[in-house]
């Protein structure tokens, strides 16, 4: 049986940790045999090499700090390995360009291109644990480079496709996936699975259990993945398939909530033929991602054009589009930030109506205004004022049912919040 296993930074964030996490590799050798184990950087590695490459340098090369950043898992891999020899288990640490991932020139964010898999084969047929740096590769000239974000995920997925494995498993600080985050929602109740739809729409909203792009490798791949903790032996969560028995199964399967969004509106864009263009392509080229957008008429010859987007990018977006002014031929921008989106998740959404109007109820009911709406088949997204956020997440949880046993058994809450048994 082919796994592909993968331990985040904080389940190696000491030495203590990495010899758990070592015995429990040395377990699932001695149950299954030959594996391939995916690590990330120890605790906050990363954060502190980057630290240290900006003392050194206000602006460092991409080049140079993808080589610098990727010795993180380096360390990581290299303790692995002779922590396992140790317990008697044979094992191999392999850089990201050694296990054969081949990226794209794309410092900082490289995307995987292709796995050349001999290597790892090879030593699996050896009877050997295979532990592969994770969050980097290396490009077609042969220079290091790091994947970005949740990187060591997208590693572990690319490994288990290329090899055809059973499972990816993907360990970290957390028993698996729940219904909100439990910091924000106290009585957020833990998944037994999602599907990877389900999981790509709570990833991209602010669920940082997986990154999206590991679960839309997943997702092409048919990869099942399964989310645990690797501090005790609690059961995880399963990500895959498609969702089933949607006549009688859960409606809302989750609430997220991001509360790092801010708004920016253009009133009166002229003229409005290619505004949009204009207006988007412009942010696009400046690498300032939008999420929602909402437009409407501003006269008989103007546009009212209002986004929201990441609260870290408002003040870059601000001075772009004031020094184009004259380009985009606006007649006013206003910009508000201290905002959230509160966004409720679920598979049966796309054959069960009413779930807009149960948000929309419970929201108004509570005296919460929602500034924009983005819709789709599984998912509803509120911008909310970010101070009132965390209380929307908390209502939403309970009206859609998801504080009581129904988050596992299956059962359909109504918009009303009352449940039906499957």
């Amino acid at each position: 049986m082919r796994v592909v296993q993968k331990y985040g930074g904080s389940s190696l964030a000491t030495p203590a940790r990495i010899l758990n996490v070592a015995e429990r590799i040395a377990r699932a050798y001695r149950e299954h045999g030959p594996l391939v184990v995916v690590l990330s950087a120890m605790g906050d590695t990363t954060d502190e090499l980057l630290a240290l490459a900006r003392e050194v340098s206000p602006r460092p090369h991409p080049d140079a700090l993808d080589l610098l950043l990727s010795t993180g898992e380096v360390v990581s891999i290299a303790l692995m390995e002779m922590a396992l020899r140790d317990r008697g288990v044979p094992a191999v640490a392999l850089m990201g360009w050694q296990a054969g991932i081949r990226t794209t020139p794309s410092f900082g964010r490289a995307l995987i291109e292709s796995v050349e898999s001999a290597r790892l084969e090879r030593h699996l047929s050896g009877g050997k644990v295979v532990l592969v740096a994770g969050f980097q590769g290396v490009t077609a000239e042969e220079e290091i480079t790091t994947l970005g974000r949740g990187g060591s995920d997208t590693t572990a997925v690319a490994l288990a496709a290329a090899l055809r494995a059973e499972r990816c498993e993907i360990y970290t600080d957390v028993d698996g996936v729940y219904t909100s985050d439990p910091r924000v929602v106290p009585k957020a109740r833990k998944l037994t699975h999602v599907t990877y739809d389900e999981m790509l729409e709570l990833a991209h909203l602010g669920a940082v259990v997986l990154h999206p792009r590991a679960v839309e490798l997943a997702k092409r791949y048919g990869v099942p993945l399964y989310v645990a903790t690797s501090l005790d032996d609690r059961e995880g969560t399963w990500i895959g398939g498609e969702a089933q028995d949607m006549e009688g199964g859960r409606v809302v399967t989750g609430v997220a909530v991001d509360e790092s969004v801010a708004r920016v509106t253009l009133r009166g864009v002229r003229p409005p033929e290619g505004a949009l263009k204009r207006l988007f392509g412009l942010l696009a080229e400046a690498e300032i991602n939008v999420d929602i957008i909402i437009t409407s008429a501003a006269g008989p010859d103007g546009l009212d054009v209002a986004f929201s987007l990441e609260a870290g990018d408002l003040e870059r977006a601000i001075e772009l589009l004031a020094a184009r002014r004259s380009s985009l031929a606006y007649d006013r921008l206003d910009a508000e930030g201290g905002l959230a989106k509160v966004s409720v998740v679920g598979a049966g959404m796309a054959s069960r109506p009413g779930v807009a109007a149960g948000v929309f109820r419970t929201l108004a009911d509570a005296g919460i205004d929602v500034k924009m709406v983005s819709t789709s088949e599984i998912k509803i997204s509120v911008v909310v004022e970010r101070e009132q956020a965390r209380r929307a997440a908390r209502l939403l949880h309970t009206a859609f049912g998801l504080d009581d046993e129904a988050a596992e058994a299956g059962g359909t809450p109504s918009p009303q919040g009352e449940r039906r048994e499957a």
